[in-house]
């Protein structure tokens, strides 16, 4: 799917956008049975929405592949779950945390030429530092946010020019500081290889759900299709503190930090923000600001799991295979606003975990996403797959 407000090239790879405006967009009927109008979602008042925990498992339950998680796999991730779900008690997941978080501030702070140099536009920007290349939803170059993008699987997924030409988004190498910020590298690689490991191990469980759910389940499990590939991509992200004009408008965008979208790949892993002011870690200074999510019953509501805690959203590729049993969610990541908020700076963390590019997708024939991209046997690489969801609004729209 496409955002439904934010137009985004380069961060692609983590997301998938459908706009309810465009032809040959609209929704399933299945996932967003009504529409809501851009003006309504954009500028209802965070504060109407009710908040809630998702289903949480604890890392010693992920670990038993004896165990049978599918009540709580379902719940969370199933036709009427919220799409994500949090792991609690992950060994050491919180310092982790804080030494690659504590390091984004510093990454975006960094002389003006040595970013220059850690930018890699020949992958679109999805290698390596990039700010101000993503569009907003008033279709203005978002200088808000930056991030930082690198496989922390592999540094060189291939040596294959042909493959390095048709897949550079996927098949670039990691661009590192190793001068200006040596820290960056072994932080992000640390933390991206453990939210991995626990995203298998979740994914294991979800094919237990999925197998007891589905009479003919086909594919290959998404354990192994995840554990084999090469191209999973971290993203790490900073936000710039705020102007206090900008904390104190009359109309709070939900969007205003993230614009409503679908993850287009298998899983994503989600860091709970840090908040910092004048260098000192603080709580959110505003409690309508956080994640936020549209149910399946076409509610909106807010999601909040704790820092030491990961969350794990399901992407459209995983929906389209287990035929619905595993459902993407539409969300979106409101800014805090108010006096308290000037000055304010936030870092986080995402996992982009998804099939290999040459990974052979064969997909059902109940397909609510982008059936007109599907060839008539119904399979495709996912490489391919992801560019031709890239041409078809990347081209269209930029």
């Amino acid at each position: 799917m496409v955002p439904l407000f934010t137009q985004s090239h380069h961060h692609f790879l983590g997301r998938s956008f459908l706009s309810p405006r465009s032809p040959g967009g609209s929704p399933s009927p299945r996932l967003l049975p009504r529409r809501v109008s851009c003006r309504t979602m954009a500028c209802e008042p965070a504060d109407a929405f009710r908040t809630v925990r998702p289903v949480t498992i604890s890392y010693p339950e992920l670990q038993d592949k004896k165990r049978d998680l599918s009540t709580k796999i379902e719940q969370g991730l199933g036709p009427n779950g919220l799409g994500i779900l949090a792991v609690s008690d992950v060994p050491g997941f919180p310092l982790l945390r804080q030494n690659l978080l504590h390091l984004a501030p510093r990454v975006a702070n960094l002389p003006d030429d040595v970013k220059k140099e850690l930018e890699d536009p020949d992958s679109r920007y999805s290698f390596g530092w990039s700010h101000g290349t993503e569009k907003l939803e008033s279709g203005k170059f978002d200088t808000f946010k930056g991030s930082y993008y690198a496989n922390p699987i592999l540094d060189i997924p291939t040596t294959d020019g042909a493959v390095l030409c048709r897949y550079p988004s996927f098949c670039r190498p990691n661009v590192w500081p190793t001068i200006s910020l040596p820290k960056l590298e072994q932080a992000f690689k640390n933390l991206g290889q453990l939210m991995l490991e626990v995203g298998l191990m979740l994914a294991y469980h979800c094919d237990q759900y999925v197998t007891k759910e589905m009479t003919k389940y086909d594919i290959e499990g998404l354990e192994q299709i995840l554990r084999r590939s090469r191209c999973h991509k971290g993203r790490l992200l900073y936000y710039f503190p705020r102007q206090l004009s900008e904390c104190t408008g009359d109309i709070r965008s939900m969007s205003s930090w993230c614009g409503w979208h679908t993850d287009h790949g298998s899983l994503t892993g989600l860091t709970c923000g840090m908040f910092k002011s004048n260098g000192v870690e603080i709580p959110c200074p505003d409690t309508g600001a956080g994640l936020y999510i549209k149910t399946r019953n076409d509610q909106i509501v807010k999601v909040v799991f704790g820092e030491d805690e990961l969350a794990y959203q399901i992407g459209e590729t995983t929906d389209i295979l287990s035929k619905g049993r595993l459902c993407a969610t539409p969300h979106c990541v409101q800014a805090p606003n108010g006096e308290k908020a000037f000055g304010v700076e936030r870092s986080t963390f995402a996992l982009f975990m998804q099939p290999d590019w040459d990974e052979c997708l064969r997909f059902p024939g109940e397909i609510h996403h982008h059936r007109e991209l599907i060839p008539p046997n119904g399979t495709l690489t996912f490489g391919d797959y992801s560019e031709m969801l890239l041409n078809k609004y990347y081209h269209q729209r930029l």
